[in-house]
């Protein structure tokens, strides 16, 4: 009898995906003593505590069942209602609106309900870590947009158009941006839907940061003519409402594509948190309040953090949405790794290389403005010093 030949364990899809480039310096952190966090995109606010309560409520009268695959029809009400206010957008609670177990989770269904094997999805770079190995692992091909400092980190309709192809398919609308703070105004995205509509592609819209822009109100591209047809709106509580363990998050759109995508979930997931469903039924009715505290809170820290940046002689774009900043390192001749490695070694202090939202994030770093004062003035400070020091040593 021959020998059995063993059989590969790992998929190879699998394996050439790298892990998340964000996480990488936080497992050091958690075990370095005195070091400053600024990397993490996680609100330092607690989830208010009328939303905690209704939570609470929740659990005491033993409401831990199941929900249906799509979610409490009464959230998905609250979330239909949020849309036709904050956008003028009209959806079918029952067929068009479903929840997911966080935005992210609503991100890679659908991908995995559009593609076909060699479906092309255009990714503008720098963005959110999951877009890419999210396409690759449901077969689609991920065509790079690389979006530029000197444009405000915006994406042009003439550099959507250059990467078109016949297979393009999806294209991935990140705005507000993490990593970069970029937002994208109606005008802007009236030239995209024009190009989107011309050559008949749909967009994930992925609006998680639409409640934190600062001087200025978001625009979903979904309320634009012609365009709830062909967009997946994406949003979720995480940031707005300082709800990131909670995991809730959901999809708006089309029912065709959101019937299918709610049957992948109800094989793989079955329901989001029930406790969570009921806790944002009471943030979407009862938060705005909450929300505009916490936005004017990051507001403060956003010009603060800008200010210092500019003060050390760094080149720092103004961000307009979420809560992050993007300096430009390249003065030194470092990678950004190199950079983020080197500070967090001598100062303490956490912070991302651009690299890990894309290659074309090389020469800057994301620095979180979602702590408090205090901790972004010590690290700051750190900051500081330590670029005098590569200044110095430069001569």
């Amino acid at each position: 009898m021959s020998e059995n030949k063993k059989k590969q364990v790992l998929s190879e899809k699998c394996l050439g995906i790298q892990p998340s480039g964000i996480r990488k310096f936080f497992d050091i952190v958690s075990e370095m003593k005195d070091a400053i966090s600024l990397g993490v995109g996680e609100p330092d606010f607690d989830t208010p505590w009328h939303i905690r309560d209704e939570g609470i409520y929740s659990l005491e009268k033993g409401r831990t069942f199941y929900t249906s695959n799509s979610g409490l029809k009464e959230l998905r009400e609250e979330i239909a209602r949020y849309m036709k206010r904050t956008q003028g957008i009209d959806y079918d609670p029952i067929r068009e609106v479903f929840i997911t177990v966080g935005g992210s989770e609503a991100i890679d269904l659908m991908f995995r309900a559009m593609i076909n094997e060699g479906d092309e999805v255009l990714l503008p770079q720098p963005s959110y870590v999951s877009y890419l190995p999210c396409t690759v692992l449901a077969d689609g091909v991920p065509v790079v947009i690389d979006l530029k400092e000197e444009k405000e980190f915006r994406l042009t309709a003439a550099e959507l158009e250059e990467k078109i192809t016949d297979r393009s398919k999806i294209l991935v609308l990140p705005f507000p941006n993490n990593p970069t703070g970029s937002i994208m105004t109606r005008e802007d995205l009236e030239e995209i839907a024009r190009v989107c509509i011309e050559h008949d592609l749909y967009v994930l819209s992925d609006e998680i940061y639409g409640e934190l822009t600062y001087g200025s109100t978001h625009v979903s591209i979904a309320s634009l003519p012609g365009m709830r047809e062909r967009t997946i709106v994406v949003n979720g509580f995480s940031k707005a409402y300082a709800m990131t363990g909670w995991r809730l998050g959901y999809a708006c759109g089309p029912e065709e594509i959101i019937a299918q995508m709610v049957k992948i979930h109800q094989f793989a997931i079955m329901c989001a948190p029930t406790t969570s469903q009921y806790a944002a039924v009471e943030a979407l009715r009862n938060g705005d309040e909450d929300v505009a505290m916490m936005r004017e809170a990051y507001n403060q820290r956003r010009r603060f953090v800008v200010f210092k940046l500019r003060e050390m002689g760094l080149p720092c774009f103004e961000p307009r949405g979420a809560f992050y900043v993007f300096p430009c390192i390249r003065e030194f001749g470092m990678t950004s790794e190199e950079f983020a490695t080197r500070l967090l070694k001598e100062e303490k202090v956490a912070i991302v290389p651009g690299t890990a939202f894309g290659d074309s994030g090389e020469g800057f770093l994301r620095i979180s403005y979602a702590y408090s004062l205090d901790n972004l003035r010590k690290a700051l400070g750190r900051l500081s010093r330590f670029v005098d020091r590569l200044r110095e040593a430069e001569g």
